[in-house]
């Protein structure tokens, strides 16, 4: 272990809110774009990460989307993206993808899938980080295209498609604005069917009536973003009680959704001091200039966390994850033997 490092840059850390597209390197961008006959505006792609909303972010994100053509594509943005985060403490992630756009284009999501889970065994032997898969539905192509994304999913699973297996969850992503998440239950009943765990984005921009409006309507046992919460004491309070995690990215609410101007101001502590299962994620890394090691020491360094406090939030991470409780209870045990070594000299 490199201890010349930041302890928290080392800490055994997991991501539970990270979508893979959101991963791509910008020289992969400027390399795929040539590959697949791509116009860009700038060679530069770190000159079109600038957002005034989480709107603005979108056409951004889609365009980067418009990258991935072949399942080659798919494993090297998935390879790379588990080498990037292993390089800043990763050890476990449950990653997003969301194929819509793709499939919309005739792309096939067995052929995505198998993409993926090539990349990711071979970002897997690479570092010995673990990731599994989150399918989100992409809320601006309608309820009806999510529910035919999930039967192909439970599709894919019953004929034991390769990295199905990786598939453990289901979720939905893109615009709140004008959503009624409630128009998304036959989805989730299928999901829930079919035997995937589920999530949604919800709260970032919306009030808390919608996010318990996915707990209650569409079965969901984990909440992303979810930062309106804290606007209903009794939902709060609720949520709190029954351990139902959230998926919190603070830097990205400001680098995209323009939350809040400075980290300082982001509401996450009064998350946790209202006793919710907040966790730390990293979002969309790649278009943000952001990584799971700086996520950690800008929160810290933001809300005067010390090391202790730090790897609770880990620790939380951890309890927030689809794994078994075996599972867990190993990744627990290398958080602690880590945070031991790792721990600064009284």
């Amino acid at each position: 272990m490199d201890l010349s490092r930041h302890p928290l840059e080392l800490l055994p850390k997991v991501d539970l809110h990270c979508h893979i597209e959101g991963t791509m390197r910008p020289d992969t961008v400027v390399d795929l774009a040539a590959k697949n006959g791509v116009v860009l505006s700038t060679n530069d792609p770190t000159q079109l990460y600038t957002y005034t909303s989480l709107d603005t972010f979108l056409d951004v994100f889609w365009l980067v989307q418009s990258m991935l053509t072949d399942a080659d594509d798919w494993s090297r943005l998935a390879f790379e993206s588990v080498v990037d985060s292993a390089a800043h403490g990763l050890v476990y992630g449950e990653f997003f993808f969301t194929p819509a756009r793709h499939l919309e284009a005739g792309q096939k999501l067995a052929d995505i899938i198998a993409g993926l889970d090539e990349g990711l065994a071979a970002g897997e032997a690479e570092t010995g980080a673990q990731v599994r898969l989150i399918c989100d539905m992409d809320k601006a192509y309608g309820p009806q295209a999510g529910l035919a994304l999930v039967e192909d999913l439970a599709d894919l699973r019953r004929s034991g498609a390769r990295g199905m297996e990786r598939v453990i969850g289901v979720g939905m992503d893109s615009t709140e604005t004008g959503v009624d998440p409630a128009e998304y239950a036959a989805a989730y009943e299928a999901a829930a069917g079919a035997g995937f765990r589920r999530t949604a984005h919800q709260g970032e921009t919306m009030p808390p009536w919608t996010i318990a409006v996915v707990l209650d309507r569409l079965g969901c046992e984990r909440i992303d973003h979810g930062l309106s919460i804290l606007d209903d004491s009794t939902l709060t309070a609720r949520v709190a009680a029954e351990r139902i995690p959230l998926t919190v990215c603070p830097n990205s609410n400001i680098r995209i959704a323009n939350y809040v101007e400075r980290l300082e101001q982001h509401p996450y502590p009064k998350m946790r001091d209202a006793g919710l299962l907040a966790t730390l994620n990293t979002d969309d890394p790649a278009l943000t200039d952001l990584d799971l090691g700086y996520e950690y020491r800008s929160v810290a360094e933001a809300f005067g966390y010390d090391f202790d406090a730090m790897v609770q939030i880990a620790a939380d991470g951890i309890d927030a994850t689809w794994l078994d409780d075996d599972d867990k209870r190993r990744l627990h045990a290398r958080l602690r033997e880590a945070a031991t070594q790792l721990a600064p000299q009284q």
